[in-house]
């Protein structure tokens, strides 16, 4: 089997936080999901009742999970590991929730839990994010310096928002930008600009923004070609969350249909992967 793309959906991201009140079960959100073609959902894995449901839910359907975590301590990883083997797991996505000042102690969180991971045959990667360990750009290429096998899960919308890059957008910039790049092993998917981490992806005045982290995730997918092997998925979260991450009108909703915009972005993302795979084929391995 080729490496293949994977397009997930965020269960987050189905929430509608409209002043209506109105929300839909979690039954009716997994069948939108599959029956638009997504192959996987993310969500949190921590409780282990909710993931046992989860788990029989999405069985009919065939849909993958990606196991969000936020653990503060080493063990705190344990029970998300035990969860994600137990039901079932694509990857596993753990946004560290510490805001550690030195590099010293962030390793020592980071082994620990590379040391948990090397137990189970389910890949554990570490969110790019803000208000987490990973919070800064500069701050993260350094833990890469010191790390270099980490792997990376690339929420690039944060370090746009959190650097406010000038436009055009320097080599220099575009550079580290794509030393996480290069050790990204997933990715989530949201347009961000200077100033709002998820803007509305069908404005067309908001078309340079979309453009700049196509290009971001172009060079994303070409670099994980070359560095996984050759039967591995690749998963990509649409990520558009609700209010605050959205924007909204003055009447307190979207300003925009989400639902759509996450559909829009997967049929973007799955053909951008196949620009990719036609521009960048990967050497068969030896036989």
């Amino acid at each position: 089997m080729p490496q293949k793309l994977l397009t997930f959906q965020s269960l987050w991201s189905m929430e509608r936080r409209h002043t209506d009140g109105y929300e839909r079960t979690l039954e009716e959100n997994l069948s939108m999901i599959a029956s638009a073609g997504f192959d996987g959902i993310s969500a949190h894995y921590t409780d282990k009742e909710s993931v046992k449901k989860l788990a029989h839910l999405r069985a009919p359907y065939n849909l993958h999970a990606e196991a969000q975590c936020f653990p503060r301590t080493i063990d705190d990883l344990k029970p998300i590991l035990e969860n994600a083997t137990t039901y079932g797991a694509h990857h596993i996505d753990i946004q560290p929730d510490v805001r550690l000042r030195t590099i010293k102690e962030c390793v020592k969180l980071l082994d620990g839990w590379q040391r948990l991971a090397e137990q189970i045959d389910i890949p554990v990667y570490i969110e790019t994010h803000r208000d987490r360990m990973t919070t800064d750009l500069f701050f993260t290429l350094d833990l890469l310096d010191e790390r270099p096998n980490l792997k990376l899960l690339a929420d690039i919308s944060h370090y746009l928002v959190a650097r406010e890059f000038a436009w055009p957008v320097s080599e220099e910039n575009h550079a580290l930008m794509h030393r996480i790049l290069d050790h990204s092993w997933s990715f989530h998917g949201r347009v961000a600009s200077r100033e709002q981490v998820q803007i509305e992806i069908s404005f067309e005045p908001h078309r340079m923004w979309v453009d700049l982290f196509m290009d971001w995730w172009r060079y994303g997918f070409a670099s994980w070609r070359r560095r996984a092997g050759a039967n591995d998925t690749l998963a990509f979260t649409c990520e558009l969350g609700p209010k605050p991450y959205a924007i909204i009108g003055r009447d307190g909703n979207d300003t925009t249909d989400r639902w759509a915009e996450s559909l829009l972005l997967k049929d973007w993302i799955q053909a951008l992967w196949q620009e990719v795979a036609n521009e960048e084929p990967v050497p068969r391995s030896p036989q």
